[in-house]
């Protein structure tokens, strides 16, 4: 039943429309007098009161019931019927309709003279006509209980698909409350012990160079602390209410990060302005991996940041020249320059990072008002 139910549902509307009109016309040529005047009318009125059976189920019904009194046709009055059968929950209004119906089609027409006639006849044939009538409201209200069983098949599989989202979800944030822990538990403590270190070492320490690199080695373990905790209670809210994200940087703390960085710098231009807050941080995550990647791998060679735009484009470039010193050995996997990659991606701009003769280049291209 749900498969044809399914099926005759596919079919437009409209052709369904004619065919029903086309069956009650074809009813109509083989069954009734179209001779009479009378006859042809409500048989006309009967086949055309199926094109309304969608919109008022009922009123079609009404409108076939003088058909099937004068002329005594059957498709018509039948098919509106089914129609109704399938759209109302009324139980005593079917019930009605159909007993019309049979009372049109056993009493006929003109009354008088089917009353006076043979009664007792006319009993037998709305009995018949009872039976007939039965039919197609029958079929209505299977077709009404399939449709609804299909909805409500439809929404367990909805729930079930919701429990599984939940359940998925669960378990995403087991993972992440253990990924939390562990990096609190190492992450945090080694940038700790850097941090007191540092301190320790700005106190003992009678260079004023050594104690600038101590002080600034301690500031960046505290800032880089505090990151850390940002990203263990953003891992652990998992599942629950958000606290959002940490204040993040925009262009406005470049400055501090080029005063900070410790190495022989050139910057040229301003950075681009108008950029929204992913863009400001798209440059400045940029700036920032460019220079860790010089301390790593091309410790004291020259770096210049150009800050450059135009009418439809800006960007940074941060280039480096060859290494002074033995480069550090820093684990990496290179997956600093793909989330900027990702990043520039992301806001339909592009990031090009590859070596030259004698250095390295990294270049964002962001459009002109970026988001």
């Amino acid at each position: 039943m749900n498969g044809f139910v399914a099926g005759w549902r596919r079919i437009p509307p409209v052709i369904v429309d004619l065919f029903a009109v086309a069956v009650a016309a074809a009813d109509v040529y083989l069954t009734a007098d179209t001779d009479d005047p009378l006859t042809l009318v409500v048989c006309i009125i009967g086949c055309a009161a199926l094109l309304l059976r969608r919109r008022w189920p009922l009123l079609a019904v009404v409108l076939t019931l003088p058909g099937a009194l004068v002329a005594n046709i059957l498709a018509a009055p039948v098919i509106a019927l089914f129609t109704l059968s399938t759209r109302s929950r009324r139980r005593g209004l079917l019930f009605a309709c159909g007993a019309v119906f049979a009372a049109a089609e056993a009493i006929g027409w003109p009354l008088t003279d089917q009353l006076i006639a043979d009664q007792s006849w006319t009993v037998v044939t709305f009995v018949y006509q009872l039976a007939t009538a039965a039919a197609p409201i029958l079929l209505g209200q299977l077709v009404q209980t399939a449709g609804d069983l299909q909805a409500r098949i439809a929404e367990i599989q909805t729930t079930k698909r919701h429990e599984r989202e939940l359940y998925a979800q669960t378990l995403l944030a087991r993972e992440r409350n253990q990924l939390a822990r562990e990096m609190h538990d190492v992450v945090s403590h080694q940038v700790s012990l850097i941090a007191v270190q540092a301190a320790a070492l700005q106190v003992t320490v009678t260079d004023p160079a050594a104690r600038e690199a101590a002080a600034s080695i301690r500031a960046l373990s505290s800032t880089t602390l505090e990151e850390l905790r940002s990203m263990v209670m953003l891992l652990r809210a998992a599942g629950t209410q958000s606290p959002g994200l940490a204040p993040q940087p925009t262009l406005a703390e470049l400055s501090g990060l080029l005063a900070t960085s410790g190495m022989p710098l050139t910057v040229t231009g301003t950075p681009p302005e108008g950029l929204g807050p992913a863009a400001q941080r798209a440059v400045y995550r940029t700036v920032q991996e460019a220079l860790t990647n010089v301390r790593k791998h091309a410790p004291g060679s020259p770096v210049t940041v150009s800050f450059w735009q135009d009418d439809r484009w800006c960007g940074v470039t941060v280039t480096n020249g060859a290494m002074t010193e033995s480069p550090l050995q820093l684990p990496g996997a290179g997956l600093g320059l793909r989330g900027l990659r990702e990043r520039a991606e992301i806001l339909e701009g592009t990031l090009d990072a590859h070596p030259k003769d004698d250095g390295f280049l990294v270049r964002l291209s962001l459009p002109r008002h970026a988001g």
